[in-house]
């Protein structure tokens, strides 16, 4: 799921765009990691693309590792949250004990909407000595989706002070601050993301509609151009203004 384009739902959404941009490669927290492709940045085109190769790849050697996280992932960011779940849970029987495939797990049932069953995934996987940033990150988004968002930031917190500097621990703390409709405190974040190491075109595109919610149209539009093309640059400023329709902010803006 994802807010990207047309696909948008509501500011909830945002989270599991958080969700889409983890590391989707994360390592244990004592070894060096870094994300996987964003396969939510990419157009409808590329998305395709890129499943249509993946989903060759996993036929052939349904085992691999690799191959089963990537392939889940663009599952997910296509809309197909329980093909995901059910390639992870192919790999979860192929590798019983592995982290990175139980986070993905964990990952692909909290875009299904399963969020009691994606934190008893974690629950198994988080190491009181040794916790996995990603892990942290996964379960902050989930319980964020559940609306436990002061829970879910002493885990963002917490994956921060394990991996500094990673930009997806940095979004998602201001995509939980934008769903409880704190959105200046959800752009200092957002910002910080931007400058940081792993900083996808999705956080950029994060950035641009909180800029956007805020009432900074001509800011907002100058985001997305540098990311989309006019066209999608167009869709996404109705959208925004839509947005601030439904949740009736005008007339705050107004006297902001």
């Amino acid at each position: 799921m994802t807010f990207l384009y047309t696909n948008f739902k509501s500011v909830r959404t945002l989270l599991m765009a958080g969700v889409a941009i983890v590391a989707l490669g994360a390592c244990a927290s004592n070894r060096s990691s870094a994300p996987s492709p964003d396969y939510s940045g990419m157009s409808a085109g590329q998305s395709q693309a890129s499943l249509g190769e993946l989903s060759a790849r996993y036929k052939s050697n349904p085992r691999d590792k690799g191959v089963i996280i990537h392939y889940a992932a663009a599952l997910r960011a296509v809309g197909q949250p329980q093909q995901a779940v059910a390639v992870l849970e192919v790999g979860i029987d192929a590798h019983p004990k592995d982290v990175d495939i139980s986070v993905a797990y964990a990952k692909a049932l909290t875009a299904d909407g399963r969020f009691d069953q994606s934190l008893a995934v974690l629950d198994n996987v988080i190491r009181p000595d040794v916790p996995d940033w990603n892990a942290l990150l996964v379960k902050g988004a989930t319980l964020d989706q559940l609306g436990r968002n002061g829970e879910a930031r002493e885990l963002y917190t917490q994956a921060l002070t394990i991996m500094p500097g990673e930009a997806s621990i940095e979004a998602n703390m201001g995509l939980s601050y934008a769903m409880t409709n704190e959105l200046g405190t959800a752009e200092q974040h957002l910002r910080r993301a931007v400058q940081m190491r792993g900083a996808s075109s999705q956080i950029r595109q994060n950035l641009a509609l909180i800029v956007g919610l805020q009432g900074r149209f001509d800011e907002c539009r100058a985001l997305y151009a540098a990311e989309l093309p006019p066209d999608q640059v167009n869709n996404n400023m109705t959208y925004v203004r839509a947005l601030l329709t439904q949740q009736n902010r005008w007339d705050k803006i107004a006297k902001g």
